[in-house]
């Protein structure tokens, strides 16, 4: 009913001539004056008011604003621009960055190189120093590098360091390096990761395949490419010859491309081309332990220490203490293998035993 003033029924007497009763009830009588009620018309309607009042205000800004709208754009687009720059700026001061040298060759030459997240990262939460890789690739000696060594060892952070100091050198940016040679890129294509898509059937493997099918018929002589693992989804030999083949297409197409790989067999391609490299992790064995260096060197790593890399995750002492034991027993039997494919590839000279060796 709004704002009225009660007065029971005990004192009716008093009330004033100028009260308006509103409504009756069993022990009182509801009154309102003039006053009352367009205080009440006052409250009732503030919100709506306030609501016009402001649309109202809201337009006479806008049509004002607009009168202005393209210089204030072109001051927004600077000051964009003011901000990129001066953020870049800061960062290379801070870390040290280099500016990089960029050209119309093919040919990408990095000193000592650094991934730009990882290297804060290290840095603000333990301190630590992020350990500087180089790279050289080109078009003709080192078109494709072959990089092997254990898990966590930093072959997915080396390869991804470089794309990202391609990218950074493309937009502008400083790049953290000692220095840094960029031939110019069309584009970048990365095959990273592991995952599914099971809402439309397709299993990690296939996924794996999807990207690595785009990734090749894309790809051009000036693409920069990196691979981190290809076959992993599949058997051993399955898994191997696609990326063995998958090396030898890129090699046909001239792209530049880093392969990281826990296949060591696919290191033996450095032997029939100059134009594939073959690099590895460092990585030292102390006590029954293993160090990770994080430096990428020219040769080929001659295990992947996965059981080690297993035991660091926490996995029970039996598992690691059985896995030891099945390993040695495999790689006997593989040992006893390789040498009778030897004397039978020198017995019938057979290329498919060769292929296999």
């Amino acid at each position: 009913f709004g704002y009225y003033i009660e007065v029971t029924k005990s004192n009716l007497n008093l009330v004033p001539p100028h009260y308006i009763r509103r409504q009756t009830t069993v022990n009182a009588e509801r009154y309102i004056t003039e006053d009352l009620r367009q205080k009440e018309n006052e409250i009732l309607n503030a919100e709506q008011n306030a609501v016009e009042l402001e649309a109202k205000l809201f337009d006479e800004i806008l049509e004002e604003t607009l009168k202005y709208a393209k210089e204030l754009r072109k001051t927004a687009e600077l000051l964009a621009e003011i901000d990129v720059y001066s953020g870049w700026a800061m960062l290379a001061n801070e870390y040290n960055y280099c500016c990089p040298e960029i050209s119309d060759d093919l040919k990408i030459e990095i000193i000592d190189g650094r991934h730009p997240v990882i290297e804060q990262s290290i840095t603000n939460i333990g301190g630590q120093k992020f350990v500087p890789n180089g790279t050289m690739l080109d078009d003709y000696e080192n078109q494709i590098a072959i990089i092997t060594g254990p898990n966590m060892a930093g072959k997915s952070t080396y390869i991804r360091q470089v794309a990202l100091i391609v990218f950074l050198a493309h937009i502008g940016c400083w790049v953290p390096a000692k220095s840094c040679h960029i031939g110019l890129v069309d584009r970048i294509f990365a095959r990273i990761g592991a995952g599914d898509d099971l809402s439309k059937g397709n299993s990690t493997f296939m996924i794996e395949m999807t990207e690595t099918a785009n990734i090749l018929n894309n790809m051009t002589d000036r693409s920069l490419v990196i691979f981190d693992e290809i076959g992993r989804g599949t058997s051993t030999y399955d898994g191997l010859s696609i990326a063995w083949s998958v090396i030898e297409y890129v090699e046909k197409c001239c792209t530049r491309t880093l392969f990281a790989t826990h296949y060591h067999e696919l290191t033996k391609l450095a032997e029939s081309s100059k134009k594939i490299k073959n690099y590895k992790t460092l990585v030292k064995e102390w006590n029954d332990e293993i160090i990770f260096l994080r430096e990428v060197v020219p040769g080929s790593a001659d295990r992947s220490y996965g059981i080690h890399v297993a035991k660091l995750a926490g996995l029970p002492k039996s598992v690691i203490t059985r896995s030891k034991k099945i390993l040695r027993e495999l790689e006997n039997e593989s040992n006893t293998l390789n040498r009778t494919l030897n004397k039978k590839s020198k017995k019938f000279s057979d290329p498919q035993i060769e292929l296999l060796l």
